[in-house]
């Protein structure tokens, strides 16, 4: 959620296949001193903070009000669905804190599309949110896509359960009917598993994002695998389907469900 300048446009517009896809993204603020913007702990100097889009989890009005403008902003220049990657919650927890509930939830009614969250370090589940202002409005959210290049092995972390090896490509697509409607149309996700070894003819490390596929029938020959990093591999894709199963299919039966626009 960057720019160059403080009065460049700090969102996108994408024409992908004839549809207008309105992007943007956020990232949350740490809060060590109320008067000051800080990012990871980093305070942001005063100069630079029409740069970055921040929130701060204290003060949502202002970040509400600033996404209406932003919403308002892209619908004018033609967006036909909307986007918002968002930088929120807490490292290492499997679910959603209720700061990330509270702000999907407003995004929703505001008329977020879709939500892509990152930051946690592992996955958490995706799920489908109404909106309590227009009856027809759903949103799809992915609350983290976890980690996709990290050192965070679990013989190194408190949370010793795998998880911060874990991640998912989420993909998502919209389709454009006659009558001009643009919606959510396929979900999918793909769980990935960071297998980290050493190379030992260059004496390096090696980071493997290995796609946890199921129509790749053998894993172990197609990855390389020892015994022992199969199960590994195996153990990453429960995980994960574990966390994102329930949000996946009751997205799922929601888009099955669509009426065809006329």
């Amino acid at each position: 959620g960057t720019v160059s300048n403080a009065d460049d446009i700090n969102y996108l517009i994408k024409d992908i296949n004839g549809i207008k896809i309105g992007m943007i993204c956020y990232t949350y603020e740490t809060e060590p001193d109320p008067n000051a913007v800080s990012l990871n702990g980093v305070p942001v100097k005063d100069e630079d903070k029409g740069l970055i889009n921040t929130f701060s989890e204290s003060d949502l009005p202002t970040f509400y009000a600033a996404m209406e403008r932003n919403l308002s902003a892209m619908e004018a220049a033609g967006a036909e669905a909307t986007v918002l990657y968002i930088h929120w919650g807490y490292e290492y927890n499997l679910a959603p804190s209720s700061a990330q509930k509270t702000i999907a939830q407003k995004m929703c009614d505001l008329g977020v599309d879709v939500i892509v969250g990152g930051h946690p370090h592992v996955v958490q589940p995706m799920e489908l949110l109404s909106s309590t202002t227009d009856a027809d409005h759903k949103t799809v959210c992915l609350y983290s896509t976890g980690n996709f290049l990290s050192n965070q092995r679990r013989d190194l972390m408190n949370l010793n359960t795998g998880h911060t090896e874990d991640g998912v490509l989420f993909s998502f697509s919209f389709a454009k009917y006659s009558d001009g409607t643009v919606r959510v149309e396929d979900v999918s996700y793909l769980p990935l598993w960071i297998n980290l070894y050493r190379n030992t003819a260059t004496g390096k490390n090696v980071y493997d994002i290995l796609p946890l596929d199921k129509d790749i029938e053998d894993w172990k020959t197609q990855f390389d695998l020892t015994e022992a990093q199969l199960t590994l591999a195996e153990d990453s894709y429960d995980r994960t389907a574990d966390l994102l199963g329930e949000g996946f299919a009751q997205i799922e039966a929601h888009l099955e469900a669509l009426p065809t626009p006329e």
